[in-house]
């Protein structure tokens, strides 16, 4: 989940690093570091922010062409200045940055200190770095090999970048279930978590894969296999734009994310709605559809929002194409014995692409032959490149860490497979069929009319901003929309909220209800509409505070609710599209007046590749 980032050329690598470790920031920011080469190597790292490093490093030595430089989300020992990376051996001969995590570094680091080695940090990751100098300077070895046989004994993931004083003109990059891309101009490379900081200075990239290991000198790469083989890279270009990952004008990344899911869902359906909008072509899925429409089982793994998506999508493939759907956990998933067959089909859903428990479940799932599918938003990365087929979100670059865009991107992906298979299967008619595409083809706009209501969703945050309890409630496919509402509140205003279906709250959840529970309900007019009023008449029967989400002209649910929040109306297939919106916004708002950083809340990151 760290940031690293590298640059190997003949410019200042400074202000090349420091911009870097900006735009990765979401992925950890806990503690941050450089490292410089121009003679001797110097180090700079400090507990805190990049702005804090940029403070720290005013004033001092900051020249060389050749560095490396990472933000750091904690996992081997605490947040401070002592674990931050860089991190260099005993004997200074090597400094490396990681992002992984190293499983038997307690075993390496105790064979290290029988041999004299002492550690300052409490991380793998100088276990690491001190690995690679004793074998160095034991078998008098080549900084490269010294690399090379140090990784063959490590397990777990890593995304490494490693430079020596003793070959200070050498930068060497290696990865294993962390990701890592190398940016390729002319004479110079760039290297990163992702492609976000090197979009400004190339457009070719390498995206490395597990096993791949890479030396670079000035002018020079050379990509071969811990095994010593060579290896011929794919040089890829990259579809991305520097505005992109800017603010815009927005206070913050979040609210600029929410903002842009018009264009998000557009751009996730643009070219596959036909221009009838009577058909629906996914080319990801062609060479596989078949296998799918006539899957007995399919099976969706995610994490955090990702998840809730795939509940959503649980509904829509159920109801419209009539195969039924299992939701897992990926993180519970690896740990089990799944009960899988060679007709499943197994679906992994991820922003990012890297999440490690979920590309746990897909290497587990391929164990038993299961086709794979992705849903993911970057490409290029290894969901994308380890599944059979798939299906890209194209909601752009999401840099603040609580998903909005990746949710409804995902939601549409799986509100249009589920309409296609439906069709395919001949479980819903063609006239159905068409009138489901229409209305998803309505709901960018529909969300744009829904997004001016962002100034009264502002004066309901101010009620409720010192709150310490929420509920969510929904019913069908507005039920994993309440759970995703809680998720946002909890995770960027530290408000505890929990989601429920609402027919559940009179088995526990009903004993919290008093004056003080504000209670968001999801109540738009669909086949639960009468029993969602009961349950609000029961909730006001004990004080509770009701903030309903109701469908534009509602006057039934209205007159029983404290605050209303409308939506356009629409098919309930979709209604998750629309309700989400403003639960979004409630949780920004929330968060705001409480003072709290949106888009970096506190102990997350934004992909999660170690477990």
């Amino acid at each position: 989940m760290c940031g690293i980032v590298g640059y190997i050329g003949k410019k200042d690598a400074y202000p090349i690093l420091i911009n870097g470790l900006k735009r990765l920031e979401y992925r950890g920011y806990d503690s941050a570091g450089i490292a410089l080469i121009n003679g001797e190597p110097r180090i700079y790292k400090i507990q805190g922010k990049v702005s804090d490093l940029e403070n720290f490093t005013k004033g001092k030595n900051i020249s060389g062409t050749i560095g490396i430089a990472h933000t750091r989300w904690a996992t081997h020992g605490e947040p401070n200045d002592v674990n931050a990376h860089p991190h260099m051996s005993e004997n200074e001969h090597f400094i490396l940055i990681h992002n992984g995590i190293i499983e038997n570094y307690s075993k390496l680091k105790k064979r290290l200190e029988d041999r004299g080695y002492t550690f300052k940090s409490e991380t793998d990751t100088e276990v690491l770095v001190n690995l690679i100098e004793y074998i160095y300077l034991k078998g008098k070895v080549s900084v490269e090999i010294a690399v090379r046989l140090a990784l063959t004994k490590v397990v777990g993931a890593y995304g490494v970048l490693v430079i020596s004083k003793d070959e200070p003109e050498q930068l060497i990059a290696a990865r294993n279930g962390s990701p890592l891309v190398i940016g390729i101009n002319k004479d110079e490379y760039y290297f990163a978590s992702d492609a976000t900081p090197i979009i400004e200075y190339t457009k070719s990239v390498i995206y490395m894969n597990d096993g791949d290991f890479a030396i670079i000198k000035k002018g020079n790469i050379n990509v071969k296999t811990l095994q010593d083989e060579p290896l011929k890279p794919k040089i890829q270009q990259i579809d991305l734009d520097l505005e992109s990952i800017e603010k815009g004008g927005y206070e913050h990344f979040m609210l600029k994310e929410i903002f842009e899911q018009p264009k998000a869902i557009q751009d996730t359906f643009r070219g596959r709605l036909s221009s009838k909008l009577d058909n629906i072509v996914l080319g990801g899925l062609h060479e596989i559809i078949e296998p799918l429409a006539n899957a007995k089982r399919i099976i969706m793994v995610g994490c955090g929002t990702s998840w809730h998506a795939g509940l959503v999508g649980e509904y829509l493939i159920e109801e419209y194409a009539r195969i039924p759907v299992e939701v897992e956990y990926g993180s519970e998933f690896r740990y089990r014995k799944p009960v899988l067959y060679k007709d499943d089909i197994l679906i992994a859903i991820s922003q990012s692409g890297e999440t490690a428990d979920t590309l746990a479940a897909i290497h587990l799932a391929k164990e038993y032959d299961v086709k794979v599918l992705g849903i993911c938003n970057v490409v290029g990365s290894s969901i994308p490149r380890e599944t059979d087929a798939g299906v890209y979100t194209h909601a752009g670059p999401e840099i603040g860490v609580a998903s909005t865009k990746a949710f409804t991107a995902q939601v549409t992906v799986l509100a249009m497979m589920a309409f296609l298979l439906g069709k395919k299967r001949n479980t819903i008619s063609q006239e159905k069929f068409e009138i489901l595409v229409k209305e998803l083809n309505a709901i960018p706009e529909k969300i744009n009319k829904l997004l001016k209501s962002n100034d009264y969703i502002l004066s309901i945050a101010k009620k409720f901003s010192q709150a310490k309890n929420f509920l969510y409630l929904g019913r069908g496919n507005l039920f994993p929309v309440a759970l995703e509402g809680a998720l946002k509140l909890k995770e960027i205003s530290y408000i505890h909220a929990e989601g429920y279906p609402a027919a559940e709250m009179k088995h526990g959840p009903i004993a919290l209800i008093d004056e003080n529970m504000p209670i968001v309900v999801l109540a738009t007019k669909d086949k639960s509409y009468e029993k969602i009023a009961s349950n609000i008449q029961e909730i006001k029967a004990r004080s509770g505070v009701v903030i309903a989400i109701v469908t534009k002209g509602d006057t039934v649910i209205k007159s029983m609710s404290d605050f209303v929040i409308e939506v356009p109306e629409c098919d309930e297939a979709l209604a998750p599209l629309l309700t989400v919106i403003p639960l979004q916004l409630l949780s920004y708002h929330i968060a705001v007046l409480r003072g709290c950083n949106v888009d970096q809340p506190r102990n997350l990151a934004k992909s999660v590749t170690v477990e």
